[in-house]
């Protein structure tokens, strides 16, 4: 081991030798680019992808590093970092293997909420600010125990089947071990796609839509951009459903926007429960 680091293991079993306090961080993942800044780190954010938005003000003037599945490593090598911040999820395992050649890369592993609490605390572990990212965790354990589960649809006994929508033509939807599919589980509602699917974001036809007898049918804003004229057509393949745009990032964007999903999540079920009860 180096003078001034230390060994380490990511999410992924990976073993790692990064500095003790690494001053020259690049992160490709949005939601922990976010959380980056909410732990106080943004003198050391060298680099982030364009994807990276959030805080707007504070992420546009950060140096862009190309996308979050196609970087450009010769901007990343001039960067010359200390450190990178990556997620398995978002970023594919031969650019990580590549950047690897660069710097130590710390991968991510996030599928529910209890895993990205522990992400969290490990990026402030890493970074050593882990009072702040206890404090960020505590502040989201408490919200989501203030968050009320129960039934939107006027106190029906089976949980409300949910469909939730990321891609047109193909459809495209949130199945299994996924991060929004712990959220619809958590909400205590039944993902209709997220049981006995080989693929975690399954494409679909119309008849599976059809048949899927889903209740809700949520359109999500990312990665594509649903809007009110997708409406109708939802619609009239699930005439009886109720279909709803939704704020992508609030179901996907894991790390300090958690704080806010509660209150996010239950003026939706309010939304819904109006909605279901007048019909």
């Amino acid at each position: 081991m180096k003078l001034g680091t230390r060994s380490l293991t990511d999410m992924l079993g990976r073993i790692l030798e990064v500095v003790e306090q690494p001053q020259r961080i690049i992160s490709l993942c949005p939601s922990q680019t976010e959380t980056l800044f909410e732990l106080g780190l943004d003198e050391r954010l060298v680099g982030i992808t364009r994807y990276c938005i959030h805080p707007r003000e504070r992420a546009s003037r950060i140096c862009k590093i190309g996308g979050t599945k196609n970087v450009d490593f010769e901007r990343i090598r001039s960067l010359n970092p200390d450190l990178i911040i990556a997620e398995k999820e978002e970023n594919p395992k031969d650019m990580v293997e590549r950047l690897s050649e660069l710097a130590p890369v710390y991968v991510t592993e996030v599928v529910d909420r209890a895993s990205a609490v522990v992400m969290i605390r490990n990026l402030g572990s890493l970074c050593g600010v882990s009072q702040r990212a206890t404090s960020l965790t505590d502040e989201i354990e408490k919200a989501w125990q203030s968050l009320d589960i129960e039934s939107p649809s006027g106190g029906n006994s089976s949980p409300l089947r949910v469909a939730y929508l990321i891609w047109r033509k193909p459809w495209m939807v949130v199945g299994s071990n996924t991060y929004i599919d712990s959220l619809i589980r958590e909400a205590g509602w039944r993902n209709v796609f997220g049981e006995g699917s080989s693929s975690r974001y399954p494409e679909v036809t119309d008849v599976l839509l059809r048949n899927s007898r889903a209740e809700v049918v949520l359109l999500s804003s990312e990665p594509y951009p649903f809007q009110e004229k997708h409406l109708d057509e939802l619609q009239a393949l699930l005439p009886s459903a109720q279909v709803l745009l939704t704020d992508g990032e609030a179901w996907s964007w894991y790390g300090s926007r958690m704080k806010k999903f509660p209150e996010f999540l239950q003026s939706l079920r309010n939304d819904l429960g109006k909605r279901m009860q007048g019909r």
